[in-house]
């Protein structure tokens, strides 16, 4: 009898708020440009992940899984860290892409945003897995076949 062990990994890197004051209400709506302060940089902080974690970690992934064709594992990747490593880090992206290109890492569907929509509005929730589904489907070429919701909720 064979066992097996299911690895399943997930990604994710919420857009960091800018400072936003109670001078900003109703003169500014830009909740999410922190490009501007250094230390909140949306791309600073993507590259800095990158480096350290998700880099490392995919070119181990793909080693393993070239020296061991039983390996395989499942991959969750929110909508906006996708979005961020197209502006930001397509080489990064594309580890990604390799290593669903191997047809054994399979991507599963979430919510884009990583969100908690499903406990308060199911055209939203509905709206966000539908989104996600399609960007995965755009850039990964393959349609997920499991669904996470947000924090194993």
């Amino acid at each position: 009898m064979s066992k097996a062990v299911v690895l399943y990994l997930h990604v994710h890197q919420p857009y960091r708020v800018r400072h936003y004051t109670v001078f900003d209400v109703a003169n500014r709506h830009d909740y999410f440009d922190a490009d501007y302060d250094d230390r909140t940089s949306n791309e600073r902080i993507i590259h800095k992940v990158a480096e350290k974690s998700y880099l490392p970690t995919n070119r181990r992934l793909l080693q393993l899984l070239q020296e061991h064709p039983e390996f395989r594992l499942s991959l969750s990747i929110t909508g906006t860290v996708i979005e961020q490593l197209e502006r930001w880090a397509p080489h990064v992206l594309q580890s990604f892409q390799d290593l669903t290109a191997t047809g054994r890492v399979e991507i599963v569907a979430e919510t884009f945003h990583h969100s908690l929509a499903f406990f308060y509005e199911r055209d939203e929730f509905e709206t966000q897995v539908r989104m996600h589904r399609e960007k995965v489907q755009q850039v990964f070429g393959q349609t997920p076949q499991v669904f996470r919701n947000t924090e194993l909720a």
